[in-house]
Formats: C-alpha cells, structure tokens, sequence
C-alpha cells in the first residue's frame, strides 16, 4: 500500500520578475507590480509530499526527521531571506515565478531521496495563489 505523508516549510524571500529581453514597460505590463525593479518579497509555504511503501519494520515511508532535515538544507537555508535574482545561483537565468521556484526545489529534493519514493511539491506564494509539481 502506498502511503504520501507530507512535510510543511516556509521561507521568506525577494524576486523580481521580468524578461531581460523586453523593456521596463512590456515587463510591467506582463508582470505588474512584480516587475518593480527594486524587489518584491513573499512569504512561501512550502508542503513536500513523499509517497511510498510504508516499510514493515519501521512503519514509516521516510522518517520525517529526515525529511525535515532535506528540506531545511536544501530549500530553508539557500532561499530564505533571500533576493532569488541575485543570491540563488538556479534563478541566474531563470525567472523566479512560483512554478519555477516550484520546479527547483523538486529537482534539488528528488535527487536525495530514494528512487522508489515520488515527490511532489507545492509552493504558497500567497494564500490564495500556490502551484504543485510533480515531476510530470
């Protein structure tokens, strides 16, 4: 039987979005206030879903300590209180919408987990706004 169990996060960071290839006028009139030039910042809510078999000796699909471990190293230290333009080294070239920074964090977490477990990952820009990837 395949179980999810789902592990909560948040971090609060800076971005900017916009396209270097347009001017200040189309980015604004694509991306809004969220072109502001100067930043912008949010404060994300982060579920991580593991789903998986639950192991017969440990009753567990991963132990949460260590999924709460993963997630602080490599999502919690490396974008909170961050500007994701200019200190996250994944967002270089890549606007840092929510379903980027959503993409991003699956990718760094899908990598350290076991292969047999499947990952999804939601992302709360605001309450009401939130994207979820699945690797699909």
């Amino acid at each position: 039987m395949r179980v999810t169990v789902n592990r909560k996060a948040h971090f609060n960071a800076a971005h900017r979005l916009f396209c270097r290839d347009w001017d200040d006028t189309k980015n604004k009139e694509i991306f809004g206030k969220c072109s502001n030039p100067n930043f912008h910042g949010h404060n994300y809510e982060l579920i991580v879903g593991v789903t998986g078999e639950i192991d017969p000796q440990t009753g567990f699909v991963i132990d949460m300590k260590v999924l709460k471990d993963l997630i602080y190293s490599e999502v919690e230290t490396e974008f909170d209180h961050k500007n994701l333009n200019v200190e996250v080294p994944e967002f270089k070239d890549l606007n840092p919408t929510a379903e980027n920074i959503a993409v991003v964090i699956w990718n760094k977490l899908r990598i350290k987990l076991s292969k047999d477990l499947d990952l999804s990952v939601t992302l709360y820009e605001t309450p009401r706004n939130f994207v979820t990837y699945t690797g699909k």
